[in-house]
């Protein structure tokens, strides 16, 4: 398939190397005639199909023509359509196996173990709770704590009652920096790794490094 692709764009190469050695009359009357042809072929039921190395030869070449000529072209394709040849190519080698939004639900027996810890000590916090859990062998994160607490109406810091959890966060702003990837594809269809920093405080994004490996070493 690479081997037609790369004969195709020669061949495009060398026809416009051809066109150089042509005078401008010649090459505004075949326009014309390819134009005529192009409105009889619109009309043709179905249309002729575009093969994928075709695809790949127009969109290369329309990439080349500006906004403005591209409005006066006429052509059996339109711009959206070429997007939609990419969007087919990219999820044709990007398939992911299909799996539900969101973090997996809490077991009921660990979320009826953080209520029963929350009503025996109405004093602890959700930070004593998580603690406390860890203590026993509970591998849970402070957040999903204050999250099941917060759900089940019990107020996850009962002795902190007067300062709520938009002011902590501000509060906390400087020491919280978030971190995550996102991937970016190119032309080529290689998929690049992201890492990056958020600062909560100055909501500066800090970019360490790009990887096509991110859990490699």
């Amino acid at each position: 398939m690479a081997i037609r692709l790369i004969y195709q764009l020669a061949c495009q190469l060398f026809r416009w190397l051809a066109l150089l050695a042509r005078s401008s009359a010649s090459k505004d009357v075949e326009i014309l005639m390819l134009r005529h042809q192009f409105g009889v072929a619109q009309r043709i039921q179905p249309r002729p199909q575009f093969s994928w190395s075709d695809r790949a030869v127009m969109a290369a070449l329309l990439r080349m023509v500006n906004k403005q000529q591209r409005a006066r072209l006429v052509l059996l394709f339109t711009p959206r359509s070429v997007l939609r040849w990419h969007t087919r190519l990219v999820a044709r080698k990007w398939t992911y196996p299909r799996r539900n939004p969101g973090r997996p639900s809490k077991p009921g027996a660990l979320r009826h173990l953080v209520l029963r810890l929350a009503r025996e000590n109405p004093g602890w916090g959700y930070r004593r709770i998580h603690g406390e859990l860890l203590g026993l062998g509970r591998k849970i994160g402070a957040s999903t704590v204050w999250e099941i607490l917060k759900n089940a109406g019990i107020d996850p810091a009962p002795q902190r009652t007067d300062h709520s959890w938009p002011t902590f966060l501000k509060a906390q702003a400087s020491a919280i920096v978030s971190t995550d990837l996102f991937h970016v594809d190119t032309v080529f269809l290689r998929r690049w790794f992201v890492l990056f920093f958020i600062d909560h405080d100055t909501r500066h994004v800090h970019i360490p490094g790009i990887t096509r490996h991110p859990t490699g070493p």
